[in-house]
């Protein structure tokens, strides 16, 4: 399975970046405009190999807020469980003992700039992100979070013929083989039951996730 280098395009001025560039770019961008208000926020890259993307998150925004903009963009299929783990302490989407941690906590009180911490969606088939705190200003998102910049869907290879890949099968996803064009996967044997769509997230083939 052949893939180029990551690149990625910038939310502002839609320009294209290497995945090492963005966030040079990012803080020099004449496109974008900062944020007025009072409060803080904070520049986050996530980062899954060759899935990333940068976020700008209020700090009056829950940690529930970050889960489900995750969830949205890269991940939600079947409604796992997830959590964040932060300098040691798990903080769950549906905290079961009362010991548990919840989700329901500002970004302000759990990270500042420099902090890396992960995020695990579904505990049986989990999608790990790291994710790195980078840089905090002063202003306000309507929203809470804003996606900055995210990278171009990689270009995955066709096992069999070497066209652009828009499928997969789940039965051969580990093999160069269980990558492949329309028209190969119309002919490849497993069936059309055991195909997943192609799509630009960590998640891929994953359990029944299709973008």
């Amino acid at each position: 399975m052949a893939r180029q280098q990551s690149k990625g395009k910038c939310g502002f001025c839609g320009g294209t970046f290497s995945k090492g560039a963005m966030r040079r770019h990012l803080d020099s961008c004449k496109e974008r405009k900062v944020p007025k208000g009072t409060g803080h926020i904070f520049h986050i890259v996530v980062d899954a190999g060759e899935y990333w993307m940068h976020l700008d998150a209020g700090g009056d925004a829950t940690l529930k807020d970050l889960d489900g903009f995750l969830r949205g963009i890269w991940l939600e299929c079947c409604g796992h469980l997830s959590a964040f783990t932060i300098q040691g302490i798990q903080y769950m989407s549906d905290p079961y003992y009362d010991e548990d941690t919840g989700m329901d906590v500002i970004l302000d009180r759990v990270i500042a700039p420099g902090m890396k911490f992960i995020h695990e969606y579904d505990f049986g088939t989990t999608t790990e992100l790291d994710l790195k705190v980078v840089s905090e200003r002063e202003g306000a998102i309507e929203g809470g979070i804003q996606l900055l910049a995210r990278n171009d869907p990689p270009e995955i290879i066709c096992g069999k013929c070497g066209e652009p890949a828009t499928t997969m099968c789940t039965g051969c996803f580990w093999e160069s083989k269980g990558w492949l064009c329309d028209k190969c996967a119309g002919e490849h044997e497993c069936g059309e039951e055991m195909m997943m769509p192609v799509v630009n997230s960590p998640r891929v083939g994953v359990c029944g996730y299709t973008g």
